[in-house]
Formats: structure tokens, C-alpha cells, sequence
């Protein structure tokens, strides 16, 4: 706990990792939008957090700012805002000063990260990921799908798609990466991680990353020195 709140997954100097599926939904202010955190520092309502987030159908939730940017990423259903509708596989990001105000009409299933994209000048970005092609790395049977770079940020987002039976040898995480397995099974040195698994290696740590099934990824790297932190 801190003087704020809560404190979920606060010490980002050590690997963490959350099965979301295990995880049970806690409700939100609104009444009709449900949470699970998998990292949160500071109060519950206005801290930095990464969680998935679901809309029942008909919900809404109150006009409001984001301060320090929001990331969402549309796993299922539509979610919409005054500013248009968008269905699942849409990434946004959306800087310091933007201001609206979420629904669903329908329904819809988030990954969301608030709190964790300072600077002014971060760009407003909305892209369906679905209209983009998979492109080759240098990783045999690893696709990937460019989200989110900018000059001046160290952090970057992309989704991969690792084929079966793929590894990818020892990477070293020089400031830190976050992911997120959207389907299929990861897996790496220290465990097999599931569908809805979220995972954090901290600054400088590393790991052999692979999967015996395939899966798709959210990954961010060098996001870990935008987290605040509150160490055990």
C-alpha cells in the first residue's frame, strides 16, 4: 500500500507476471465498466495502472482527461467514444490533453495502460491493426506489426505472431519490455504463460523466449523508465 492506495505490481526493478484469466473483475465508479489490474501505483481511480478493462453492453463511463497519455488496445466488441467507433483489434493512443468520452453500445473487452506516456508532444495515434500486414523479423517465424515508435520516446509497441516451435535465443531487455499474450502460449525460462497472461522484465533483465503452440503478443519495450515506482 502507499499513502495514495493501492499498490499492484509497484517495484518495476523486478519481474512480474499476472494470469488474468484467474483473476476476478472489480467494478469501476461508472457501475457498468469491470477491472483487472495487473499494475497499479498510486490512488485507484487516478494512478498509473495497466489493466484489462470490459463494457457491458450499454455501458458509459463519464467524460475525462488523460493525464500522461492512455494506451488501449480492443480485444473484443466495439468500443466508442464521440470521436468514432472502434472494433476489436484497434490500438489507440491517445496523448496529454486528449479528453473524451468512452461507451459501447455493444459490449467490448480492453487492454489499457494509463499514466504511462508523459511528453506533450506524443503523437495521437488510431490504427486497425487488422489492415496491416505481417512483416518478417529477424527471428525465424516471428511476424510482427509495427504500432507505436516516436523520436524522443524510448518506448515502442508492436504486435508479433510466432509460428509453432519458434525460439528467439537470449534477448536482453535493456529498458525493460512488457507483454501481453492475446492467444496461443509463450513461454520462456521461468514458466509457460497463457492466453491473457501479462508479463514484465524489468531494465536489464533478460530471458530465452519461445512457444511449443504459436501465439500472438503485445509487446512494449522501454516503457519500464516511465513507471513510478514503489519499491518493496
Amino acid at each position: 500500500m502507499t499513502e495514495n492506495g493501492e499498490t499492484v505490481n509497484g517495484d518495476p526493478t523486478v519481474r512480474a507476471f499476472m494470469d488474468t484469466q484467474a483473476m476476478e473483475w472489480t467494478a469501476s465508479p461508472s457501475g457498468t465498466v469491470w477491472r483487472k489490474r495487473v499494475h497499479l501505483v498510486g490512488a485507484p481511480e487516478s494512478g498509473q495502472v495497466t489493466s484489462i478493462v470490459r463494457y457491458q453492453p450499454e455501458s458509459s463511463f463519464p467524460a475525462h482527461d488523460h493525464p500522461e497519455g492512455e494506451e488501449i488496445l480492443v480485444l473484443e466488441g466495439v468500443f466508442s467514444d464521440e470521436h468514432g467507433d472502434w472494433p476489436a483489434g484497434t490500438y489507440l493512443l491517445n496523448p496529454e490533453g486528449f479528453r473524451h468520452a468512452p461507451f459501447s453500445q455493444q459490449g467490448c473487452l480492453l487492454f489499457v495502460k494509463l499514466r504511462q506516456f508523459p511528453g506533450p508532444d506524443r503523437e495521437h495515434h488510431v490504427i486497425d491493426t487488422r489492415d496491416r500486414e505481417w512483416q518478417p523479423t529477424q527471428r525465424k517465424g516471428v511476424w510482427q506489426k509495427s504500432l507505436y515508435r516516436q523520436a524522443g520516446y524510448s518506448d515502442t509497441t508492436r504486435l508479433e505472431r510466432w509460428e509453432a516451435e519458434s525460439t528467439a535465443g537470449t534477448i536482453s531487455h535493456e529498458q525493460g519490455a512488457e507483454f501481453f499474450v492475446l492467444d496461443g502460449e509463450f513461454e520462456d525460462d521461468e514458466g509457460v504463460y497463457p492466453a491473457g497472461t501479462w508479463l514484465r522484465i524489468p531494465a536489464g533483465g533478460m530471458h530465452s523466449p519461445g512457444t511449443s503452440r504459436g501465439c500472438r503478443l503485445y509487446i512494449k519495450q522501454g516503457g519500464v523508465p516511465y513507471l513510478r515506482s514503489v519499491q518493496r
